[in-house]
């Protein structure tokens, strides 16, 4: 049974795991933890775990962004999106997905926007199944 709520501070340690599955390098336990009291104290962020029979096994972020754009209505940012390669394809990713953008609906947002690595192929299809679409648009990054 899959269950969609809110990560917690005790669910830190499997969430680090799954983040290391996602980007392919370990996360700062210690750094993440303190991060994680400023997203709990800040109302804007929104961390969501799937959890398969109680085992963290999906995560994804949306952040609420204020705009000062045409109606001034805010918009959600997703990030951080993972569903474990032992889980995937039964409905988990999806399940997550649906939850923030309900989220992001109830909280006035105008739309969600996400960015992917281009050679992520599947999770494109992914997406693009959720209403997401390729807008062609260019995105850009700086390390700092």
């Amino acid at each position: 049974m899959v269950t969609i709520k809110g990560i917690e501070l005790e669910d830190l340690p499997a969430l680090s795991q799954l983040y290391n599955e996602l980007m392919g390098m370990p996360t700062n336990e210690q750094q993440m933890k303190k991060m994680f009291h400023y997203i709990q104290q800040n109302g804007h962020y929104h961390v969501l775990g799937a959890f398969y029979n109680g085992k963290l096994v999906g995560s994804v972020m949306g952040v609420e962004c204020m705009d000062l754009v045409g109606s001034c209505k805010p918009f959600m940012v997703v990030e951080n999106v993972i569903v474990s390669d032992q889980v995937r394809r039964q409905g988990i990713g999806q399940r997550l997905m649906l939850q923030i953008e309900r989220i992001a609906k109830d909280m006035g947002c105008g739309y969600m926007i996400l960015v992917s690595g281009d050679q992520r192929k599947e999770a494109h299809i992914f997406y693009e199944k959720l209403g997401f679409k390729d807008e062609k648009v260019q995105g850009y990054r700086k390390h700092l």
